[in-house]
């Protein structure tokens, strides 16, 4: 069937190129165009369809002798009707009669009538472009070009047999003296021809007309028309009888034949071209999208040379690169774009953190929900595995690395990865750093790998070694050094200003002195100046403070408004005021001392330390310029969009390292907001000591960008191997080691391996995993070699690689969940709760002993049993907590993982982090964290139980509780938190104001929610409505694919499968 359905495809193909000449073919260049009656035109559609089945009977169905002349191709190439015959003879009289037929639409009443017809909607089986031509097109085309008809003439004759095309020529020649006559009569009349699909009512009207021509001349005419049918029938009949057998089957099978191939038919002519409007192939719909949704009415100069490449045109692979602010983000998007609409392929974005994720996916749901694809989530617990196949629209995924390495396994292993039209990356450079990077790495071998017509697109601001990646990605390299916004660099010693300038001897040039008076007071807390250099900016724009750590953003925002004017507090007061009062509303009246003083002065720290609804309102209120300056640490350069006038390194050290060149870049890449702003600058503040070192530093080159594979042993190789082996993407050593010679470690082997070749760490990666009993070997046969010896992967290792767990851990996990099964108390959450605890998060604590005895003498009886199946005793936390010694030994581990509990287990219960952080004595940002990092890796334990029949009591279970831990608030605000960028506090004020559903929200006007809900701009209020509505299509479609699943026949039901398959392999014997 694949066989003959491609056959399709080229066939129609070719009729619909040449499908216009359809009407030239039997007319003389000069002669005029009759109308096609309603038996033309269900005579040319049916005989094609018939064409599609009955071309060669014994091609698909087995011979049966049938000696009926009246019928000797059953139901589907009948002598009678809806034949190939009809239509000759239909033809036939029509040209035979056209003195009579242009009598008949003389008349003006036929003229407007056909004329309507030829607005409707087209058919397959008719000339589409007829209905459009412009009557002087349609002339000069009829005035002679002699190639042009001998070429439409060769097109229908393709639908006549070959015995036939000599007499049919002599037809056609015969006709042609009689329209020469009246060529000038028909010159207004031809363009007026029939092309649409008539609806019943039009063909009943039309067919009336075109009865009453046909009356008209029935004497030498119709012997001749008789003759020409006789000649044909005979003609059909013998070719028929001597060669090809007639073969018949029942009526069901050729019908479901009939039906397969003309869907097929159907599918390649109703396809939608890649170029669907002016919009670089988009619709003029997408360009006032942009305008209105994101202020954009006209792409940089740059943006336009890289979506016009050559390489782009023809869908290669692309790196490009540009500084920050540059617009790399627009040209990625107009691309996915083009992937969805256009070619209707899914595609996937891969972002590097979950705040990014969400920003993405809040901005581009309202161009979803306009034009009509998804926009899907996969970042934390977020995420479908395998995701929902749709059946019209297409999806765009915006992923994390994890989530997205996760994604593409995930459609590799359905045999969905065709699907995946387009994969872009943002920071392509993190391919280089940790275990984040070697996942990135995995995740593009594995596209590149498993499909050739997924394209990848890599952009980031920071590339040196641009060469490998191009080796590795088989992509072709833009790059330009646009900046919207000019960047000017300077570096502070002391009280001087220099200006950074390449071409000086000592690469920087002096610029100015500060002016500001300084007390004593003022210098000693200050030493740096940072008060001058931001009064200079703020408030009137906007300042990025860079602090080397967490607790250095705190005090330098505090030490700042101590010096500050007053009149900085009249600054928005009202709006400022407002502010404050919706962080009390989102974090239960709790309120940061810190920003509690600060954020009247327009100041504001930014770090991990805050909660996500913290630093959701803090973002929102320096966006709209009600907070004018940020004391941050170096995440939020990779993080969301906040550009600032001036930026300034407080010292050139990220916690206690020296900073990195692309660290730098990335920083000052910060300063200057296009459309705002008309320069950027970027300060940074240095001692003398590191004058050289700093210099060094801003004229240097970039760092290269080197693969973590190997280095990350667990996270990397290891579980590369495991996922490519329960992929089938490479089963043996051989093939194993093809695979990594493809990666971005096997281009750069030669730099990254010193002492051992590639070959023998992929053979001790091998042996790695076998020892721990994630793969097996197959037995070695005395003729097969080592290298073809096959592997496959155990149930113990499926389950870690379904469910992503690092291989350090997943022995761990699977002792305790087996442990667990024992004495597993449901009595309350806490023991499921340690079972989800991340392993990875346990090194890190360091319990306060004191609050871990308070916590434990409060449990529950149930409660404590857990601790002791665990093997953690009251009396040993009490000795602990006293500072006594302690003889019997404990697993430090396990006590240090309950304790990690116990913060989860009370979160849950009262799901206010700020009280359990005063509880635990931990920072809220902290407990943030590990409630995040907890619903992440409880939903990884589902997806490891789901592999493994032993732990089928878990799945159920961990369902429950990760929805629990992804959302931690009351159950009726979870409903309003699946919408992307509605946090628990936005949840409350949606709640109280009666938005109880997401049906309410998605319905949502609004300008309605900006009068309603405190705090909430417009741009706000329509990018949550915008989410809700794509949140709720999405769940609509997949009830609706679920109950047509349900409804569908099964692929392998008895009988249709086996006749279905016969069929094609018969077709595939006849090709």
């Amino acid at each position: 069937m694949d066989e003959g359905g491609s056959c399709i495809r080229r066939r129609v193909s070719v009729r619909k190129r040449t499908r216009p000449s359809l009407e030239s073919l039997f007319a003389s260049p000069a002669s005029a165009e009759p109308q096609l009656d309603e038996d033309e035109v269900d005579a040319v559609a049916e005989g094609r369809r018939r064409k599609l089945t009955a071309r060669g009977p014994s091609r698909y169905c087995p011979a049966r002798q049938n000696d009926s002349e009246e019928d000797m191709f059953g139901d589907y190439d009948s002598f009678t009707e809806n034949s190939l015959l009809a239509q000759v003879d239909d033809l036939e009289q029509k040209y035979m009669q056209l003195p009579e037929q242009r009598k008949c639409t003389a008349d003006p009443a036929s003229k407007d009538l056909c004329s309507g017809h030829a607005a409707d909607k087209l058919s397959v089986s008719t000339a589409c472009s007829l209905a459009e031509h412009k009557a002087s097109e349609h002339t000069a085309a009829l005035s002679g070009d002699a190639d042009g008809s001998a070429g439409c003439g060769d097109d229908l004759l393709y639908d006549v047999p070959s015995s036939q095309v000599l007499y049919f020529e002599k037809l056609q020649n015969s006709s042609n003296d009689l329209g020469n006559q009246t060529a000038d009569e028909s010159e207004g009349y031809s363009h007026k021809a029939v092309a649409g699909e008539l609806s019943h009512s039009h063909i009943e009207q039309c067919q009336q007309s075109d009865d009453l021509s046909l009356q008209v001349g029935t004497g030498s005419d119709g012997r001749r028309r008789k003759s020409v049918k006789d000649h044909l029938k005979s003609a059909m009949t013998g070719n028929a009888k001597a060669h090809t057998p007639v073969l018949s089957r029942s009526k069901q099978l050729k019908e479901t034949l009939l039906s397969e191939e003309m869907n097929v038919a159907k599918e390649a002519i109703e396809s939608p071209s890649d170029d669907l409007g002016p919009f670089y192939s988009l619709p003029s719909k997408v360009r006032d999208l942009f305008v209105q949704l994101k202020g954009i009415e006209k792409l940089y100069e740059w943006q336009h040379t890289c979506l016009t490449l050559d390489s782009v045109q023809k869908r290669k692979n692309l790196i490009y690169s540009l500084p920050t602010s540059g617009g790399k983000t627009l040209v990625a998007e107009i691309l996915m774009l083009q992937e969805l609409l256009c070619r209707r392929k899914d595609v996937l974005m891969i972002l590097p953190y979950v705040a990014i994720v969400q920003e993405k996916i809040s901005g581009l749901s309202s161009f979803g929900v306009e034009l009509g694809f998804f926009v899907e989530e996969y970042a934390a617990s977020k995420g479908r595995f395998p995701p929902t196949r749709r059946r019209e629209k297409k999806s765009l995924y915006v992923a994390t690395i994890e989530k997205g390495h996760s994604l593409v396994n995930s459609l590799i292993e359905t045999g969905r990865i065709s699907s995946l039209g387009l994969v872009v990356v943002d920071e392509l450079h993190m391919i280089g750093e940790g275990s984040r990077g070697a996942i990135l790495e995995m995740t593009l071998a594995k596209i590149l790998y498993a499909s050739r017509t997924t394209q990848i697109i890599g952009m980031s601001a920071t590339l040196n070694n641009v060469e490998d990646l191009q080796d590795f990605l088989q992509a072709e390299y833009y790059t330009s050094q646009f900046r919207p916004v000019e960047l000017k660099e300077y570096l502070k010693i002391n009280d001087a200003i220099y200006s950074v300038d390449c071409q000086a001897v000592n690469g920087m040039t002096f610029s100015r002195l500060l002016n500001y008076k300084y007390s004593d007071a003022l210098k000693k807390m200050d030493p740096d100046h940072l008060v001058a250099l931001v009064t200079e900016v703020i408030p009137n724009y906007s300042c990025i403070v860079f602090c080397p750590s967490k607790k250095n953003c705190e005090n330098v925002a505090e030490m700042l408004c101590k010096f500050l004017s007053k009149d900085y507090l009249k600054h928005k007061e009202k709006e400022k005021c407002e502010l404050i009062k919706s962080l009390k509303s989102s974090t239960s009246g709790h309120l940061c001392p810190v920003l509690k003083c600060t954020i009247p002065f327009g100041v504001a720290y930014h770090h991990s330390g805050l909660t996500s609804d913290e630093r959701k309102l803090l973002e929102e209120a320096y966006s709209a310029g009600i907070l004018c300056l940020f004391t941050c640490t170096s995440t939020l350069a990779a993080g969301v969009n906040l550009p600032a006038r001036r930026v300034i390194l407080r010292a050139p050290y990220v916690a206690k390292e020296f900073i990195k060149r692309n660290q730098y870049k990335q920083m000052t890449g910060r300063a200057g907001r296009a459309g705002i702003d008309s320069i950027g600058e970027s300060i940074l503040i240095l001692q003398e000591k590191d004058k050289q070192q700093v210099l060094e530093l801003i004229n240097g080159p970039l760092e290269n960008c080197y693969s973590h594979l190997v280095q990350e042993f667990t996270k990397g190789i290891q579980s590369l191997f495991l996922s490519l082996v329960g992929l089938k993407i490479a089963t043996n050593l051989c093939d194993i080691y093809q695979f990594m010679k493809g990666t971005l470690f096997g281009v750069q082997q030669k730099i990254l391996l010193k002492e051992k070749s590639l070959w023998e760490i992929t053979v001790e990666s091998l042996q790695y995993l076998i020892e721990k009993g994630l793969l097996q070997k197959d037995t070695i046969h005395n003729s097969e070699e080592e290298s073809q010896c096959n592997f496959h992967i155990t149930k113990l290792g499926r389950a870690s690689f379904k469910g992503t767990i690092d291989l350090a851990y997943c022995n761990i996990l699977y002792r305790d969940l087996k442990k667990g099964l024992e004495g597993l108390v449901l009595e309350s959450l806490l023991h499921l709760i340690y079972l989800t605890t991340p392993y990875d998060l346990v090194p890190q604590c360091d319990p306060d002993w004191m609050v871990y005895f308070r916590q434990f003498s409060q449990l529950s009886v149930a409660e404590q049993n857990v601790a002791t199946l665990l093997g953690v005793s009251e009396s040993f936390i009490g000795k602990k907590a006293s500072g006594q010694a302690i003889r019997k030994k404990v697993d430090k581990d396990i006590v240090n993982r309950l304790y990690l509990s116990f913060v989860l287990y009370s979160l849950l219960k009262e799901t206010n982090i700020w009280s359990v952080s005063e509880k635990f004595n931990m920072p809220r940002g902290y407990v943030q964290n590990l409630l995040t990092g907890a619903a992440s890796f409880s939903s990884c334990v589902l997806h490891f139980c789901e592999e493994l029949e032993e732990f089928w009591v878990y799945k159920a279970l961990l369902v429950e509780l990760t929805k629990k831990l992804t959302y931690c608030v009351q159950a009726e605000l979870i409903p309003l938190m699946e919408v992307t960028g509605v946090l628990e506090g936005r949840a409350k004020q949606l709640y109280n104001a009666g938005y109880k559903t997401l049906v309410h929200l998605a319905n949502a006007n609004p300008e309605v929610l900006i009068r309603t809900i405190d705090h909430l701009s417009r741009r706000q209020a329509k990018q949550i409505v915008s989410s809700a509505k794509m949140l709720l299509h999405e769940k609509a479609e997949a009830l609706q694919e679920e109950a047509e699943e349900l409804l569908r026949l099964p692929a392998d039901f008895p009988g249709v499968l086996d006749s279905s398959s016969t069929i094609r392999h018969e077709a595939s014997l006849g090709t």
